[in-house]
């Protein structure tokens, strides 16, 4: 039996954000292996985070920069180390390697930080991406932590390519990992055109993208709302803050509805899905559970990268605020149209979203790898270099600040 250690940013809420149902579908497949799966984070308890125990996952606190971890993970001996998102291999990666040399260190980067925030730089200076906007001290950061690992899982096919193209990584050491829905499980019927109504948007309030759609949102609905003026617009999404709920305006049909319970329910209530991201990265988890409840949606370019390409969009995709606003109308009136779009959103769903297919692929990825470890990682030099270097200087760093935690502790 394997034993699998995930070291996670935070804990895990499937309900809350497209991350977290992300990585749940990873410690399940891990789980259908039979392997021993242990989840470890630093993060403090949250409101929305999943019962792993009932997964039969378990779990453990973990402390930053303390040598506290090396007992644990010697003792654990896990032989695959996962790290969610490039910080934890950077707190943990030289812990890792000092401890269990020969463990399989995959990094799930979730979706390439140094791209979503480029993209904030240059939305919030009005101009175009630039490479000096690309090429930034999180690129080069997340970039190293690439490197260091075995394998990192890209969940874009558009991330693929700019970190193979523009930051010239080995291709060996990426695997492409989208959503993986189990198709069996999706519903073959939904509500019928005419059972549903209104608008809806939903996601994480702390995810920038998220909130900046939000606020685009204020300048879109109105124009919507002169043209429908029965329908309302439901925002939905976990955390929301004070400066969100004050937004919330009956009169306009502007309604800050916070947490769903069940995203997937009040997705299949609505007629439309609008999500006006102008920057991000990664997939959109709300594009997907549009597609998983047969609701069509209307986005940006931003939205609809990294899941179509040629294929139709179940919807419509603009950069223009007036043709968005023109197509989410058409699309609400118009029945034909809307059924064309909700066949477009199944297609897409079975020819790039099958977790039965991408799992199988990734437990080969791994199978390969385990296989040839010492062979893959002689062909990573520059990956080898940055542990040499980069890692020292990570461990002096962590252990002064534990030996500075333990000082004060006794001053106490």
């Amino acid at each position: 039996m394997k034993k699998i250690l995930v070291i996670g940013f935070v804990w895990p809420e499937p309900n809350s954000s497209a991350a977290g149902s992300h990585m749940m579908s990873i410690l399940r497949l891990f789980k259908q292996q039979h392997w021993q799966v242990e989840f470890a984070t630093p993060a403090q308890l949250s409101e929305h985070m999943i019962d792993l125990a009932s997964e039969g996952i378990t779990s453990k606190s973990i402390t930053l920069n303390c040598d506290s971890f090396d007992a644990y993970i010697s003792d654990y001996h896990p032989d695959i180390v996962m790290f969610d998102r490039f910080m934890m291999e950077e707190q943990f990666g030289w812990r890792v390697e000092k401890q269990c040399p020969n463990a399989l260190k995959i990094l799930d980067t979730e979706d390439l930080q140094c791209l979503r925030n480029a993209r904030h730089s240059a939305l919030k200076a009005d101009r175009q991406l630039s490479q000096t906007d690309l090429f930034s001290d999180i690129a080069k950061r997340e970039i190293a932590a690439i490197l260091r690992c075995d394998i990192a899982l890209i969940i874009s096919s558009f991330e693929m390519d700019l970190l193979v193209k523009r930051f010239n990584v080995n291709p060996e050491l990426l695997h492409y990992l989208p959503f993986m829905v189990d198709l069996s499980r999706c519903p073959k019927q939904t509500l019928a055109f005419a059972e549903r109504q209104h608008f809806m948007t939903i996601g994480n309030f702390r995810h920038a993208p998220n909130w900046d759609a939000v606020l685009y949102l204020q300048k879109i609905w109105p124009l919507i709302k002169k043209q429908l003026p029965e329908a309302q617009l439901h925002i939905y999404g976990s955390y929301p803050p004070p400066k969100a709920t004050v937004l919330n305006n009956p009169k306009t049909g502007f309604l800050i509805k916070g947490w769903a319970k069940d995203a997937q329910q009040v997705m299949e209530q609505a007629r439309l899905c609008l999500a006006p991201l102008r920057f991000g990265a990664g997939i959109k988890g709300k594009l997907l559970d549009a597609m998983i409840m047969q609701t069509p949606s209307i986005t940006t370019t931003i939205g609809s990268e990294g899941m179509h390409q040629t294929e139709p969009w179940p919807g419509f995709v603009s950069d223009d605020i007036e043709a968005f606003v023109s197509a989410a109308v058409n699309l609400y009136n118009n029945e034909p149209e809307w059924l064309a779009a909700q066949q477009h959103g199944a297609n897409l769903l079975n020819t790039r979203f099958s977790g039965e297919e991408h799992g199988a692929k990734l437990l080969l990825k791994i199978a390969a790898v385990t296989d040839n470890l010492g062979s893959h990682r002689l062909n990573n030099f520059t990956g080898a270099m940055l542990k040499h270097h980069t890692m020292a200087s990570t461990k002096y760093m962590s252990q002064w600040i534990a030996a500075k935690n333990i000082n004060d502790v006794k001053k106490q």
